[in-house]
C-alpha cells in the first residue's frame, strides 16, 4: 500500500514503508522496532508519501526471495511447482491474517504458491512502529514483513497483510489506485477492506513467476 515516510530505524537499513504502511529471508536478529504487545503507540502516523527508493526496496525484497527460491530449486530441478516459504513464528498476533492472505494468493495464482515451513524464503515481524507496517531487505539476500499493531487497527488487517504480501510476489505499490486494487494500499482509505488482487494484478503474479524465475535460477546457478 502506500509508503509512509517516517524516522528510519536505528540501524542504517534499507527499508520502505508501504501505503498503508502495508511490506524477507531469513534473519539473524528480528526488527530493531519490534515490541512485545499489541498495545498500539499512540499518535498519528505521517501522511503517505512514495518515493524512488521505496519502490527501489520492494524491488529488491522480491529480488531477495526470488533468489533464495531460486537457489531451493536448482538443487531440486524435478519440483513441478515454484513454492515460496515463509515463517509466521515471530508474528503470533497476526497468524490468521497470514493464513487468510496465503489462501487469498494461493487461490489467486497459479504459478506460484505460498507454504509455510522451515528454511523460509522471508519471515513476518509484529510490533509498534510509527512508520506502520513495511518491507525490508539489507540489500544482501535478506529481509521480512513487518506489521504494525496499532496500523492494523486502523486498517482491515488482512488487507494490510496481504499488500504486503504482494511485494514478496513482485508487485509494487499503485498509490492512486481503487480500493478494488490490493495494490493501492492505503489510497482508498480505512474504509476500504478488500484483500484480494484484481485480474491485471493476479496475471502479473503469473507472468512475473512463468518468465522470472529461469532468469533468476540462471543467475543463482
Amino acid at each position: 500500500m502506500r509508503h509512509m515516510k517516517l524516522p528510519r530505524l536505528p540501524r542504517a537499513l534499507l527499508s520502505t514503508t508501504l501505503g498503508l504502511g502495508l511490506a524477507i529471508g531469513a534473519l539473524s536478529a528480528a526488527p530493531a522496532a519490534a515490541a512485545s504487545s499489541p498495545s498500539g503507540t499512540g499518535g498519528a502516523y505521517a501522511q503517505y508519501a512514495g518515493s524512488a527508493e521505496d519502490a527501489a526496496a520492494n524491488k529488491a525484497f522480491f529480488e531477495a526471495v526470488v533468489k533464495s527460491v531460486a537457489e531451493k530449486r536448482a538443487a531440486n530441478p524435478g519440483a513441478q511447482q515454484i513454492t515460496v516459504t515463509y515463517s509466521a513464528a515471530n508474528a503470533p498476533t497476526f497468524r490468521q491474517q497470514i493464513a487468510a492472505s496465503t489462501q487469498i494468493w494461493n487461490s489467486s495464482v497459479s504459478n506460484v504458491r505460498l507454504q509455510e515451513g522451515s528454511n523460509p524464503d522471508f519471515r513476518y515481524y509484529e510490533g509498534n512502529d510509527r512508520r506502520g507496517s513495511y518491507a525490508y531487505t539489507d540489500g544482501r539476500g535478506r529481509g521480512y514483513i513487518f506489521l504494525d499493531y496499532r496500523q492494523n487497527q486502523i486498517y482491515n488487517s488482512t488487507r494490510v497483510t496481504s499488500h504486503e504480501t504482494g511485494h514478496v510476489l513482485g508487485l509494487p505499490d499503485r498509490y492512486q489506485g481503487p480500493c478494488s486494487e490490493l495494490m493501492s494500499g492505503g489510497g482508498p482509505g480505512p474504509s476500504c477492506t478488500n484483500a484480494y488482487p484484481n485480474s491485471t494484478e493476479r496475471a502479473r503474479v503469473n507472468q512475473i513467476w512463468a518468465r522470472g524465475l529461469a532468469t533468476a535460477m540462471k543467475n543463482a546457478a
